[in-house]
């Protein structure tokens, strides 16, 4: 396989950062494992047969209950700073609502990650040393795929827990999730390849169910200019042991299958269009 005509053909954004600032760490109500349970766990690694191949991958590193880079900037839960400014501008974000804004408040079960208010600028801070350097990265490889074939597929890869995959009341759990905002965020012979390549190792493939796409699948997608986006979820229970945070046996199998559907998605890519 030529990675040069792979290169910056399609972009990865895994949301499986686990490098915890050791102050927030400090100052947090929970233990390491309980802040993990929000973690994308081993997506980098999953998918990193592909990005050796010469697709390029840019991964988060700090986590998500640090910074959550699938959020607008602006949806800041207020009522977590004891100085936050009086007006605000996302009352109405259903996120922040339920503490899961670009700063989250909450880890699953409902978990308040502080015992008590938070400095605003600390909040700003994150976003301005994280999160604005995240965005300001991945869209420079954006706009360098576009520039080099006119064109460029965003693939962003996350995890789902097997609880939500196994409640949709189906004979076989769900494996796989392609969201495409309902179709809107790329060309469908894009998401159904995709999933075709899946389906052929067995998996269960859905499209936008249970999810439709994120922030980074809607903010980047625009096709007028030739821009798509795609968001993977991979079913956790396929690759880990939910509860130890650990790999299972399938963990080097599922990697390489879930590769070499990526691979296969480049290179149908490269005659998109031709």
């Amino acid at each position: 396989m030529d990675s040069k005509k792979l290169d910056f053909r399609v972009n990865y954004k895994p949301h499986s950062g686990n490098l915890f600032p050791p102050e927030f760490l400090e100052n947090s109500a929970l233990s390491e494992k309980e802040l993990r349970s929000s973690e994308d766990c081993f997506v980098t690694e999953i998918i990193k047969q592909a990005s050796d191949a010469g697709i390029p991958l840019i991964s988060m590193n700090i986590p998500r209950t640090f910074v959550d880079a699938n959020r607008d900037k602006i949806e800041i839960d207020d009522k977590m700073f004891f100085d936050a400014p009086q007006s605000s501008t996302n009352a109405g974000s259903r996120r922040c609502r339920v503490g899961l804004g670009v700063i989250h408040r909450i880890v699953y079960p409902n978990k308040n990650i502080y015992d008590g208010l938070l400095s605003y600028q600390e909040g700003m801070d994150r976003i301005k040393y994280v999160y604005d350097a995240y965005h300001k990265r991945l869209k420079q490889l954006v706009d360098k795929c576009v520039r080099k074939f006119g064109f460029c597929l965003l693939v962003d890869c996350h995890s789902m827990p097997s609880m939500i995959c196994n409640i949709m009341n189906e004979e076989k759990p769900l494996d796989f999730c392609i969201c495409t905002l309902f179709d809107e965020s790329c060309p469908t012979q894009m998401s159904e390849f995709l999933s075709r390549a899946l389906e052929e190792f067995g998996y269960r493939v859905e499209f936008n169910r249970p999810y439709a796409g994120a922030y980074i699948a809607f903010n980047y997608c625009q096709p007028r200019k030739n821009i798509y986006t795609l968001q993977l979820e991979i079913n956790r229970s396929l690759y880990m042991n939910e509860k130890a945070l650990t790999k299972n046996k399938n963990f080097q199998s599922v990697s390489s299958n879930i590769c070499q559907s990526i691979l296969a998605l480049a290179n149908f890519l490269l005659d998109f269009k031709k």
